[in-house]
């Protein structure tokens, strides 16, 4: 298996977002709207283009990570920090280190421009292989000033995190989704069938 990790070209859109849709659908909640979400990130002001990636497998997109800027509060002044988000890999190739390679790689890439920290809500079951460790460690809360196993934050250089507190903000683009819209959008996409099932998020 040949794997190549690229930036994202404007032919590989449509099927990024339908890997995406794949791969959170009935995931955490009846259907999904991270492919719509995928859709509106790519023209935000705080998505950051030459950060994402995806992972071609033999020649076939089979994943792809999206970064945007985000940033802690402190009351005072506010720090910058990466947010990544959606991660995904087509259902076909999971469980063969894709997810990883794209992580390994862009860590690696944020690190040379100069990036020092990211902050994510991600599965407590994942993220911590990779570094991760709950934000209470970090002194650092959700803007609602809670804490919990899900909201996790790397730093990518020692002590990347040293001395920033307060409150953490993502780009407005993952607030308040428009569900009628998310919905309109999927009809670009082949019908999957929404279904509610043990392991979901309560609603």
């Amino acid at each position: 298996m040949n794997i190549n990790i690229r930036e994202e070209q404007e032919k590989d859109w449509y099927e990024t977002e339908a890997i995406t849709k794949r791969a959170f659908w009935n995931l955490h909640v009846p259907g999904c709207l991270e492919h719509y979400l995928v859709h509106l990130l790519r023209s935000s002001k705080d998505y950051i283009p030459d950060l994402s990636r995806v992972a071609e497998v033999d020649g076939k997109v089979a994943g792809t990570v999206m970064y945007s800027k985000s940033y802690v509060d402190n009351g005072k002044q506010k720090t910058e920090v990466l947010t990544f988000g959606p991660l995904c890999v087509d259902k076909e190739f999971q469980n063969k280190g894709i997810g990883s390679l794209l992580l390994k790689t862009t860590f690696e890439i944020a690190r040379k421009q100069g990036h020092k920290a990211i902050i994510i809500f991600g599965e407590p079951g994942y993220y911590p292989r990779h570094g991760f460790k709950t934000c209470d460690n970090f002194h650092i809360t959700t803007k609602d000033g809670k804490n919990f196993d899900a909201f996790m934050g790397l730093e990518l250089v020692p002590d990347g995190l040293k001395g920033v507190e307060g409150k953490f903000y993502q780009s407005e683009v993952f607030e308040n989704i428009d569900a009628v819209k998310a919905e309109e959008y999927d009809k670009k996409f082949p019908y999957m069938e929404k279904l509610k099932l043990p392991g979901q998020w309560d609603t």
